[in-house]
């Protein structure tokens, strides 16, 4: 009879975005008195990068753990979007169970069933809270139904059809086993003590040869790669020699030379841990996730671990606009080469590529939101670089070229239907459900090539008047739809001058379409600085001064008023871009420019493109 560690559990918490995942594990770790009374603890304290503050989302997998009782729980907090599945998908090899969050007004989203349609492949224990029981028209019961909907449909089998439910407010820190909100109790004693009965306890085999593999990375500056993963046999102790099993099937050698475990938001240095421990190794130069680290008379791997493949590339390249260099610390190729180097240290998701040019690399990720946060950090950081328009990412399967589909599910007012089913059927998207919940909502589901998502949003949200949310996660790869999907509609407004905007410009020409650009703003010739109401590029000059004259007159000289510019986020300009243009991205300003500055060098080419067609 194998012993069970009754002392431990490992658990993965796992939602669609936004359900409520990092403010539940903040309460679970304030009520396990794992910090001082005076200590001070931020909301959302997972979220330890800029970027998870300050949009509210969790990018990277994070570890901790928290003691009930005489049982410490492990706990890893997971990301919900998709772009950072590859995050999910590793971290459910480390854990015996899953606590799958769901919202109790939003109920099962895209994000929802990818997450969980991981869960159930590998076999685990889930156990379903119903967050925000607190929320206004929270509807626990139904919400409840549609997860065992969602479960019969990915085919759950019967042990994990028997699914232990919890309502809580992870806000609140209040749980209870009923859907009624006034039971809540006062803790969230219920989902701790769900966590102990339901969530099987690891297998005690300390004594047999030794099994760890790595799962996530991180990277420190004073000791190199860092492997966080789980020990799945035997015992690993400080300076022990080991050897690592590599993907390619080579072996190496080294000795661990620290070792910590998880307590709160802190790493502990420990010097021995056993089967069933979470813990980070560090003491080798060269590992990768899925490597399995055991004894050197004892080498004996484990099954691979699957990473999902990219589904979108960029190019970067070295910033070489007018105002190259003006703005940023890093800009050289070198410099940009290895930062995209060190982010390879820890995304497994992500490849760079050379190019036949040394100042451009072929960067591929998991979609735009993924690659949008790398460029994002990398202009937090200093760096100054061009990339070009999103582009999916083609793979050959049986001989036919596939492209990837995404599965879209759309909440809107019934009002917009119409005009969604529309549009979304003009980018090649095939609908799949349709539900009216009666209160004036209607959720759409669609299946639609990644490809007819670059830039829909911005129309989207125009369309539904920002009431409608769309949601959208990768489904499969399906033969390539002929034909142009997507893309933008409206031309651009492009300055034939360098210089400086002036009020007057705009002024006289601000009817010719909407301004990216406000007056002072310094510009450059083949910079975009608008969108043209029609559907082809105009070039403008918006550096035109008023000619002063010396006759006066009491009307003539009244203040110039003009309509606020619209400035684009990042992710607003990456989805923009069309294809014979980049996005400049530096610390201080996002422009977009065309690919050729020069305005008849552009015509040439336009023309040549045109013979080529006809």
């Amino acid at each position: 009879m194998l012993k069970e560690r009754e002392d431990l559990r490992n658990i993965a918490i796992i939602a669609h975005v936004d359900h409520g995942k990092t403010t539940l594990v903040d309460q679970l770790l304030k009520q396990s008195g794992i910090f001082r009374s005076n200590e001070q603890v931020d909301d959302r304290a997972m979220d330890s990068n800029d970027i998870e503050r300050e949009r509210g989302i969790t990018i990277l997998a994070k570890n901790t753990a928290v003691h009930y009782k005489e049982t410490k729980i492990n706990i890893l907090d997971t990301p919900g979007h998709a772009d950072f599945g590859g995050e999910v998908e590793r971290i459910l090899k480390m854990v015996d169970g899953v606590v799958l969050v769901v919202d109790a007004y939003e109920g099962c989203m895209p994000q929802t069933r990818f997450v969980l349609k991981k869960a159930l492949e590998e076999n685990i224990k889930p156990i379903v809270v119903v967050n925000k029981i607190d929320r206004d028209f929270a509807r626990p019961t139904e919400v409840v139904d549609e997860v065992l909907e969602l479960f019969i449909e990915l085919d759950a089998n019967d042990e994990q059809l028997e699914f232990p439910v919890v309502y809580a407010s992870g806000f609140n820190g209040t749980a209870s086993l009923s859907p009624d909100p006034e039971t809540q109790e006062e803790t969230l004693r219920v989902l701790y003590d769900s966590i102990i009965e339901h969530i099987p306890a690891p297998i005690d085999n300390r004594e047999e040869p030794l099994q760890f593999q790595v799962s996530l990375l991180d990277y420190n500056d004073y000791v190199g790669r860092i492997g966080i993963g789980r020990i799945f046999r035997g015992t690993m102790k400080v300076g022990q020699h080991v050897s690592v099993l590599k993907r390619d099937g080579s072996i190496k050698n080294f000795r661990v030379t620290k070792m910590a475990g998880f307590l709160g938001l802190k790493r502990v240095e420990i010097e021995e841990a056993f089967a069933g421990d979470l813990v980070a190794v560090s003491g080798m130069e060269a590992i990768d996730v899925g490597e399995t680290i055991c004894p050197v008379d004892h080498p004996e791997a484990l099954p691979a671990l699957h990473i999902d493949e990219p589904t979108l590339q960029m190019t970067f390249l070295v910033n070489n606009s007018p105002f190259a260099g003006k703005e940023g610390k890093w800009v050289t190729a070198r410099k940009i080469e290895e930062r995209l180097e060190a982010e390879l240290e820890t995304d497994v998701s992500l490849r760079v590529e050379p190019t036949d040019s040394p100042d451009a690399w072929v960067v591929s990720g998991r979609g735009e939101l993924h690659l949008s946060i790398l460029i994002e950090n990398m202009r937090r950081e200093g760096y100054e670089l061009q990339v070009s328009k999103p582009e999916v990412i083609i793979r050959e399967i049986d001989g036919v070229k596939c492209e990837p589909y995404e599965r879209v599910q759309i909440d809107t007012p019934e009002a917009y239907t119409g005009a969604v089913i529309e549009s979304l059927g003009a980018r090649k998207g095939e609908m799949l459900d349709m539900i009216n919940n009666g209160n004036g909502q209607v959720r759409l589901v669609f299946q639609v090539p990644a490809r007819g998502l670059i830039g829909y949003t911005t129309e989207f949200l125009t369309m539904t008047h920002g009431y409608g949310i769309l949601n959208h996660t990768f489904d499969t790869y399906k033969p390539i739809v002929h034909g142009k999907v997507g893309g933008r509609r409206n031309g651009v407004l492009v300055s034939m001058e360098n210089g400086a905007v002036t009020p007057y410009s705009i002024s006289q020409l601000e009817d010719r379409g909407t301004m990216f650009v406000e007056a002072g703003t310094p510009i450059y010739a083949g910079m975009i600085v608008g969108e043209n109401t029609r559907d082809t590029d105009l070039t403008i000059n918006l550096t035109r001064a008023k000619q002063a004259t010396n006759v006066r007159s009491a009307t003539k000289d009244q203040t110039v008023t003009t309509k606020k510019p619209r400035i684009m986020s990042l992710e607003e300009a990456l989805q923009y871009l069309d294809d014979d243009e980049y996005c400049e991205v530096t610390p201080e300003s996002i422009r977009l420019r065309k690919k050729v500055l020069d305005k008849n060098e552009r015509e040439r080419i336009q023309k040549k493109k045109k013979l080529a067609e006809s």
